[in-house]
């Protein structure tokens, strides 16, 4: 089965399968003092080019996030971020019930958050009556696939720290946004005022796990206790550990999964995460061009990383609908969502294109 529902459907990438595999040799102590985990927490902080920052393996983008919020927060904080959230909208109400904090979401037409929309949400300041704004939260990319860039990120965390807020990165699709604007991940989160990341690689090749990096020493002191407490210390934490080697190395393995064979990535200096996520991210711009010639298509987004976000005419989206796998975004106006990932290949699109033109 080809699906463009999400990139979480896609397959493992080989390279991380074999790391995984390798792994599974002999014994290792448990909990991360392995040195699988100690590789690759420091990997982590390579790539964010950081070496006072600390990275905290965990099982899923959910736990990441919750652990995170928890480190920057207390109950009697608010959360503010955008009503598309991740947090918000498809965690089944985890963040709250792990920080005990108020969600307050945000009409965006975009996804993105602004100083602007945040400020009306600040008056309640030093009132003990009101949950008190302690967190900023942010998808990079948004739900609605577009990306904010290092300037933005900026703005929001100067307003943050200016106003006592911390500024909390969801970075599930992360790579997918440095593949679309060229900034390296320390310029999308350091040196953007970043104060926690939840940085995923599920999305793009990985098994399975994330990873919870902290840029500020006092935040790190008490995540690994918040982690084992939220049930994210994996006892055989080698398996995750294992996937981030090659993922964040160079691109070795040129071979995608059997099914998307005519993949072919000829920089095997680039490393893995990037090289996946700008063919994800190329995919899904060659998709647009497909629908964009279908007549009564109107994009609701821009198409700035792998999603894209469009109306179509019923009678296309049944058509599609007996072939592919896909979500409806607002059933109400015909708005569906299309996700790319790294093992898209060019048969996929041909397929996809046959079909509509039916």
């Amino acid at each position: 089965m080809r699906s463009f529902a999400s990139d979480n459907n896609a397959s493992v990438h080989p390279a991380v399968l074999q790391s995984v595999m390798d792994a599974n040799r002999d014994h290792a102590v448990g909990y991360g003092a392995d040195p699988w985990t100690l590789q690759a927490e420091a990997a982590i902080l390579h790539a964010f080019g950081c070496k006072t920052a600390e990275a905290f393996l965990v099982f899923n983008g959910t736990g990441a996030n919750c652990v995170a919020l928890q480190v920057v927060t207390r109950p009697w904080n608010s959360v503010l971020c955008a009503y598309t959230a991740h947090i918000y909208v498809d965690e089944c109400g985890a963040p709250s019930r792990m920080t005990g904090c108020q969600l307050v979401p945000i009409d965006t037409p975009d996804g993105k958050l602004t100083p602007q929309m945040l400020e009306p949400h600040l008056h309640t300041l030093g009132i003990e009556h009101h949950s008190q704004p302690g967190a900023v939260y942010i998808s990079q990319t948004t739900e609605l696939g577009t990306v904010y860039s290092p300037a933005e990120i900026r703005a929001l965390a100067d307003f943050a720290h200016t106003h006592g807020l911390l500024l909390h990165m969801d970075g599930a699709r992360l790579a997918n946004a440095c593949a679309a604007t060229g900034c390296s991940l320390r310029q999308m989160t350091i040196e953007a005022g970043v104060d926690i990341l939840s940085f995923g690689g599920t999305k793009n090749g990985m098994m399975l796990g994330e990873a919870v990096v902290s840029f500020r020493p006092e935040l790190s002191r008490s995540l690994r206790f918040i982690r084992k407490q939220s049930a994210q210390l994996a006892s055989k934490m080698r398996f995750l550990a294992a996937q981030w080697l090659p993922y964040l190395g160079p691109n070795s393995a040129n071979d995608g999964a059997s099914s998307s064979s005519e993949i072919k990535r000829d920089d095997t200096t680039t490393p893995l995460w990037l090289s996946n996520a700008l063919h994800a991210n190329q995919m899904a711009a060659r998709m647009a061009d497909i629908l964009a010639c279908v007549p009564g298509v109107r994009f609701t987004q821009k198409v700035e990383s792998n999603q894209i976000f469009c109306i179509l005419p019923a009678a296309i989206l049944a058509r599609l609908r007996e072939h592919y796998f896909f979500y409806m975004w607002n059933e109400a106006v015909g708005e569906a969502r299309f996700v790319t990932s790294w093992d898209t290949t060019e048969n996929d699109l041909t397929q996809f294109a046959q079909i509509l033109s039916l």
